[in-house]
C-alpha cells in the first residue's frame, strides 16, 4: 500500500512539473533584482528591476502586480515609478507618514503620463512588460523604494519573503530571495564603475496549469489539396461562458462601452463551438517545386480584449528553412541550440502589432514561404501542420491528429493514370 501511494505521489509530481515546464523556452523566467543604492537613517533606498527573460511570453494589460512579506517591521517611506495599492495602518507615525505600512504590500506600476517627478527609468507603462525575444529593451520594468525600520548594514537587513507576481492573472510562482554578488554599474561617460551596496534576486516561473484550467486558444487547419476544414475541437477552451456569449449579429454589439474591460478581466466571447478567446488558423496554401507556402491567421473572439505586443510561437520541422514572412516579423527560437524547428511570429510595429477585439478588425494574418528539404518534405500524415502552437506564451489546443486534412486517395491513382496516358500517346506517336 505504501509503495502504491509513493508511486501515485511521484506520478502526480511528474505531471505537475511537466505542466510547469515549457519545452520551447526551458530557461524562461522573470527575475526580480533588488539593488540597495544607499543607506538612510533607519533603512535603505533600493532600485527594484524586473527583467522578463521569457522568449515569447509578455505581461499585457492591466499589467504586473508584485507582492511580498516584510521580514521585520519595515515600512515604505516613499516610492518612485510605482505605488502600493493600499497604505495600511500608519496611525503610530507622527509627522512624516509612510507611503505604506502594510506587512504584505502590493505594488503596481504607474500609468503613462504621470508627472515627471514621479517617474523612474523603465517605469510607468501600466505594468506592461515585453517578451525578451521580441524586444529586449521593452522587457524590463523598474521602480525605486525607500524602506524604513529595515536595518542599515548588510548584516542587519533582512530579505523580504513570500514574493508573489501576477502577470496580470495567476500563473507565476516565485522562489525565495537569494543574496547575489552586488550589481556593477557603468557611469554615463563609461570611465568609472560603481556597484550596489547589496543585491538579492527573486526568480519567478510561469505555469499554464496554475494560470487557468482550460487553454486560452485553439488551432484549426485547412489545405489546398483537401476541401475539408479541420476546426478547433468543440469546447476547446471550456464552455463555461456559453450562456453569456454574444452572437456575431447581435444588437448588443452596438451598445456603448461594450469593449471596456471589467476589473476581473471576465471575457465577453463571440459564440463559437470552441468558445476560445483566440483561434489560430494554419492553411497550406500552395505547393511549388522547391518551396511551399502557408497562410497564418489569428482571430480574436473576445469583445473586451485588445492584444498588444502579441506573439505566436510555432514548432514545425520546416521552420529551419523559412525563406520569407510577408506581414509579420519573425525570429527563430532555438532552445536546444542545434534543433531549429521553432519560430516566433509577432506584429510589425505600428502596422499589426495590435490585435483588436472581436469584430471586423479582430484579425491579423500573414503568409510564410518555406524552402523544401526533399529528404523530409511530404504532405502525408499531417506533416505539413505544426506540432505545437503558443499564443502570448500559452499553448493552444490542436485538433486530434486523425482529423487533419489528408491527401485524397485518388490523387496518386489519377497521377499514375495520367502518366500512363502520356506514355501511351508517346508510344503511338513514335509508331
Amino acid at each position: 500500500m505504501r509503495l502504491l501511494f509513493s508511486f501515485c505521489f511521484f506520478f502526480f509530481m511528474i505531471i505537475f512539473t511537466a505542466t510547469a515546464y515549457d519545452p520551447l523556452d526551458p530557461s524562461g523566467n522573470i527575475t526580480i533584482k533588488w539593488d540597495i543604492m544607499s543607506w538612510t537613517a533607519d533603512g535603505y533606498v533600493a532600485t527594484v528591476t524586473m527583467n522578463n527573460f521569457q522568449i515569447y511570453r509578455h505581461i499585457q494589460n492591466p499589467g504586473w502586480t508584485l507582492g511580498w512579506t516584510w521580514a521585520k517591521k519595515e515600512v515604505i517611506w516613499s516610492m518612485v515609478g510605482a505605488q502600493t495599492t493600499e497604505q495600511g495602518d500608519c496611525s503610530k507615525f507622527k509627522g512624516n507618514v509612510p507611503h505604506c505600512c502594510k506587512k504584505t504590500p502590493t505594488v503596481v506600476d504607474l500609468l503613462p503620463g504621470v508627472p515627471y517627478n514621479q517617474q523612474f527609468s523603465n517605469c510607468c507603462k501600466g505594468g506592461v512588460i515585453g517578451a525578451w525575444g521580441q524586444d529586449p529593451s521593452a522587457a524590463v520594468s523598474q521602480f525605486q523604494v525607500s524602506a524604513g525600520l529595515a536595518g542599515t548594514t548588510n548584516k542587519t537587513v533582512k530579505l523580504p519573503k513570500n514574493f508573489t507576481l501576477l502577470g496580470p492573472g495567476p500563473g507565476y510562482t516565485c522562489g525565495p530571495a537569494k543574496i547575489v554578488p552586488s550589481t556593477v554599474f557603468l557611469t554615463t561617460d563609461k570611465r568609472r564603475k560603481t556597484q550596489a551596496l547589496m543585491t538579492w534576486n527573486v526568480t519567478c516561473t510561469y505555469s499554464q496549469f496554475l494560470a487557468r484550467k482550460h487553454p486560452s486558444c485553439c488551432v484549426s487547419f485547412s489545405s489546398f489539396y483537401n476541401d475539408t476544414i479541420t476546426p478547433c475541437p468543440s469546447c476547446a477552451c471550456g464552455c463555461e461562458n456559453k450562456k453569456s456569449c454574444v452572437k456575431a449579429d447581435s444588437k448588443i454589439l452596438t451598445k456603448k462601452g461594450l469593449n471596456t474591460p471589467k476589473k476581473d478581466n471576465t471575457p465577453l466571447l463571440q459564440c463559437t463551438h470552441h468558445m476560445c478567446p483566440v483561434r489560430v488558423h494554419w492553411h497550406v496554401k500552395t505547393n511549388y517545386k522547391d518551396y511551399w507556402r502557408v497562410k497564418i491567421a489569428i482571430t480574436n473572439f473576445n469583445y473586451r480584449m485588445n492584444h498588444t505586443l502579441w506573439t505566436l510561437a510555432i514548432q514545425h520541422p520546416n521552420l529551419n528553412n523559412v525563406t520569407q514572412v510577408f506581414s509579420f516579423d519573425y525570429k527563430p527560437v532555438s532552445p536546444y541550440g542545434s534543433i531549429n524547428d521553432t519560430g516566433m511570429f509577432y506584429g510589425t510595429k505600428f502596422y499589426n502589432d495590435l490585435l483588436m477585439e472581436a469584430g471586423p478588425s479582430g484579425n491579423v494574418q500573414s503568409e510564410v514561404l518555406l524552402q523544401k528539404d526533399q529528404k523530409t518534405f511530404t504532405f502525408k500524415q499531417g506533416w505539413a501542420f505544426p506540432r505545437k502552437v503558443y499564443f502570448n506564451g500559452d499553448e493552444c489546443m490542436l485538433p486530434p491528429p486523425d482529423s487533419y486534412p489528408f491527401l485524397p486517395n485518388s490523387a496518386q491513382g489519377n497521377f499514375a493514370s495520367f502518366s500512363l496516358t502520356i506514355l501511351l500517346l508517346l508510344f503511338i506517336s513514335i509508331w
